[in-house]
């Protein structure tokens, strides 16, 4: 296996598959949960027949299914004593709802995890105080109760209690409960050095190498660098540039005490719900080998497009997706799989991002990137694409001549499965050119068309002043810190 995966599948299937018995040291999850429903919502009853595993990126809720009874009683069956008895003490409570869905299809995941862990490693799970408790009764039938470590609060932001109108207390934090494989476990104590000339309180020299940070809430100011606040502290404010716009995204620098704290240089992390891929680029910056694991090929592009926005191209040499189409077979096996999450794939080859917010809601735009001229002053410019994975004909590029002519794009790209016809290919001829108005001589096609064979044979859109790899959420800020300065607090 390489030292870096990124894997694009259901993260049950991956680790039953790709992922070896006691060989991964930390593990980090942040499973989605729709922790915003109220809990007569929750616990609603819910009939369907749509795969429990199958959950779109900003759709974080589960649902009770035939599958989800499949894999409880599977689970039941094969995941031990312990763990059948939570289970069905869960279900005889809970009954077949959501809340018991999110805990059947995360109790097969934890076997699998502690499964891969090995014997000295940790895992740390995120969750919000909703399903919390649960998800400590689980953990401690599969992890055994002696091998819970901590319950660790972070809270999510300064909320005020003026800018709510919940009759309620106001939820601000999350929790992650950290266990481990056995006794002997990976633990670097996070330090804040000792400032120069530093002396206790009484006068005397100071025996260790540091202030642990959670002790900072009783020191003096001055003795606090800016790297040690407290682990429940650390936030991503809103005007931050390492915002990329998902919903779910953690701060680095909560990652980054938890990796520090957890692992070592050289050590396995993974991270099975990799979402934007925060745990990924934090356990490149340092210095671990990394598994990230999604189910959507949007985040799986997003992790792509940050991976190379923070560290350069030549990240793209240190790691492998696997999962992905590489060839027109595998993009029409996933065609046919799902047609939603092949348009997705299809966009991230050309580096655009997603436009509308669900399935048929775009007004005949599936994707669009944006780029300008080089002229200062330039207005942004826009390019439209369209996704087609069955049979297409001289209609579909009429259509998108139309959709650019309304939207008064620069160009329209048809993606397509099939080989276009020759019919298809004069209607996009007869659309004309596209010229930049800082060079009139210079011409592009306005309406243009790939298939996925060219695509995955290294063609591009022809416009020279499209940013490579345009991301599909924002740019990820480049990480041009020198290595010393990427490990802030010293271990114990």
């Amino acid at each position: 296996m390489p030292d870096n995966v990124l894997y694009y599948g259901d993260n049950l299937d991956i680790l039953r598959r790709h992922v070896a018995d006691e060989s991964v040291d930390l593990i980090y999850l942040d499973p989605p949960f729709n922790s915003n429903q109220a809990y007569n919502v929750i616990f609603a009853e819910e009939n369907g027949s749509g795969s429990g595993a199958q959950i779109q990126a900003f759709d974080d809720t589960w649902h009770w299914t035939m599958e989800t009874a499949e894999l409880f009683h599977q689970t039941v069956e094969t995941g031990g004593v312990r763990v059948a008895e939570a289970l069905c003490a869960f279900r005889n409570m809970l009954g077949d709802t959501d809340m018991m869905a999110y805990l059947a299809n995360m109790a097969p995941r934890l076997v699998e995890l502690h499964r891969v862990l090995k014997p000295t490693g940790s895992i740390y799970l995120h969750c919000d105080p909703t399903a919390s408790h649960y998800l400590k009764v689980l953990m401690d039938a599969i992890f055994g109760a002696e091998r819970f470590q901590r319950e660790v609060i972070w809270r999510i932001g300064w909320v005020s209690g003026f800018k709510t109108q919940a009759r309620n207390w106001i939820r601000n934090h999350d929790v992650l409960l950290f266990y481990t494989r056995s006794s002997e476990f990976t633990f670097n104590k996070p330090l804040i050095p000792y400032r120069e000339g530093y002396t206790r309180r009484d006068g005397s020299k100071p025996t260790g190498k540091g202030i642990p940070v959670e002790d900072t809430w009783n020191c003096h100011p001055e003795d606090v660098s800016p790297s040690g606040a407290p682990l429940d502290s650390i936030m991503i404010k809103s005007f931050s540039g390492e915002k990329l716009g998902y919903p779910t995204q953690k701060p680095e620098a909560l990652l980054e005490r938890i990796i520090s704290a957890s692992s070592n240089e050289g050590d396995v992390v993974l991270d099975p719900f990799c979402g934007c891929g925060t745990t990924v680029v934090v356990a490149q910056r340092l210095g671990r080998r990394w598994i990230g694991i999604d189910i959507t090929h949007l985040a799986v592009n997003l992790m792509k497009f940050r991976l190379r926005d923070t560290f350069g191209e030549e990240i793209t040499a240190q790691y492998e997706v696997i999962g992905e189409p590489t060839d027109v077979a595998g993009a029409t096996e996933l065609a046919h799989q799902d047609r939603y999450q092949f348009e997705l794939w299809a966009l991230g080859l050309v580096g655009a991002r997603h436009a509308g917010t669900g399935r048929g809601a775009d007004r005949g735009i599936d994707g669009v990137l944006h780029f300008h001229e080089p002229a200062g002053g330039s207005p942004t410019r826009e390019i439209v694409l369209s996704v087609k994975s069955g049979h297409v004909t001289p209609a579909y590029v009429r259509d998108l001549r139309g959709v650019v002519e309304r939207e008064e794009a620069a160009i329209g790209v048809l993606i397509t499965l099939e080989e276009p016809s020759q019919k298809m290919r004069e209607e996009a001829a007869s659309a004309g050119f596209w010229s930049p108005a800082h060079n009139p001589e210079l011409r592009f096609p306005r309406i243009q068309i790939l298939t996925i064979e060219e695509l995955l044979a290294g063609r591009g859109i022809d416009c020279p002043y499209l940013r490579h790899g345009t991301a599909t959420f924002r740019r990820a800020p480049r990480d041009r810190r020198p290595e010393a300065e990427t490990g802030k607090l010293i271990e114990e």
